[in-house]
């Protein structure tokens, strides 16, 4: 059994709470769950969307981390009192999105390059709050060198970690992961480290955990969705699929389909959304290309659910 605590990485649009709740159900092996960041876009309301999302009467039976986007302190508190009156004691900042939508407006890891910023909304949350603040970061946005100025800055407060996505933001998702700037991450802070990046197979995972012994925080994103039996496999170091494998994805799959259902208008959503994930459990059945792409293009439920069945036969 592999000593570690597993972190599943917030996949906006992806891993909401319906999903965390069928993944812990079905699969586990996730301690703890980062939820999909608020972002208030300079409006100071919580949309329903967020508050579906982080009610702790829909996380009754996982450990759920909120997290923000922002680049105001006044966002920054408001949320952190908003997850406050939820019951929560932590609020994650999300400075790693690397996507130009978010990068463009200085949010996400397209703020990193702005270190008085940074230090600037944190000294007012640690003054104004007793939230407690972790944080999610690429090592910069344009190189990997950015996060090195943030690092003294960060050593005035109390964070209780800091996750790093081994990638710049300019890379999104595409080339490899950068271990030697990773490693230089480590030894210039004194903060909590944890590793994020291409956490895609047990051998993968054994080989970042050899590198990195002082590390014993991972976080899985893409790897999470695209092999569902990962994590488990993860803590009990074996790279053999349990034996009832499509048993467990049918019964996670079907629970998704059904809340999705219930929560989107129309079969046309419905399956827009399964097909999004399909993207990534396609990852794991590459020799079921054939029906993937016919569940993909259905245009009614009916159709997508009998293809669905097929697929199951067949594996």
């Amino acid at each position: 059994m592999t000593n570690c605590t597993l972190i599943s990485s917030p996949l906006q649009g992806f891993t909401d709470y319906r999903f965390r709740n069928a993944f812990q159900r079905y699969f586990g092996g996730i301690d703890v769950f980062y939820a999909p960041y608020v972002r208030l876009n300079g409006k100071f309301e919580i949309k329903p969307v967020y508050e579906r999302d982080l009610n702790p009467k829909n996380n009754l039976d996982t450990v759920v981390i909120p997290q923000i986007m922002t680049n105001d302190a006044d966002e920054f508190l408001f949320v952190a009192n908003y997850v406050k009156d939820l019951g929560y004691t932590e609020l994650n900042w999300n400075l790693g999105c690397p996507y130009p939508m978010v990068t463009n407006r200085g949010m996400g890891s397209g703020l990193i390059c702005n270190a008085p910023k940074i230090d600037a909304i944190l000294n007012r949350v640690h003054n104004e709050s007793d939230i407690i603040v972790s944080m999610k970061m690429r090592m910069g946005y344009e190189h990997p060198m950015e996060i090195l100025d943030v690092f003294p800055l960060l050593e005035k407060y109390p964070i209780k970690n800091i996750g790093i996505h081994a990638r710049i933001g300019k890379q999104l998702y595409k080339g490899p992961v950068d271990l030697d700037s990773f490693e230089r991450c480590i030894e210039n802070t004194s903060h909590k480290l944890y590793y994020n990046g291409d956490i895609t197979s047990v051998a993968a995972f054994n080989e970042l955990d050899e590198r990195f012994p002082s590390i014993d925080n991972w976080m899985i994103g893409r790897g999470l969705i695209s092999d569902p039996c990962l994590p488990s496999m993860i803590k009990t170091n074996s790279d053999v699929y349990p034996q009832n494998r499509m048993e467990l994805f049918e019964a996670f799959h079907n629970e998704l389909l059904a809340a999705y259902t219930e929560q989107l208008s129309g079969d046309k959503h419905v399956i827009l959304k399964m097909s999004h994930l399909w993207e990534y459990f396609e990852l794991a059945f590459e020799s079921s290309h054939r029906l993937i792409k016919k569940m993909k293009k259905a245009k009614k439920l009916a159709d997508y659910k009998e293809v669905f069945e097929q697929f199951v036969a067949e594996e």
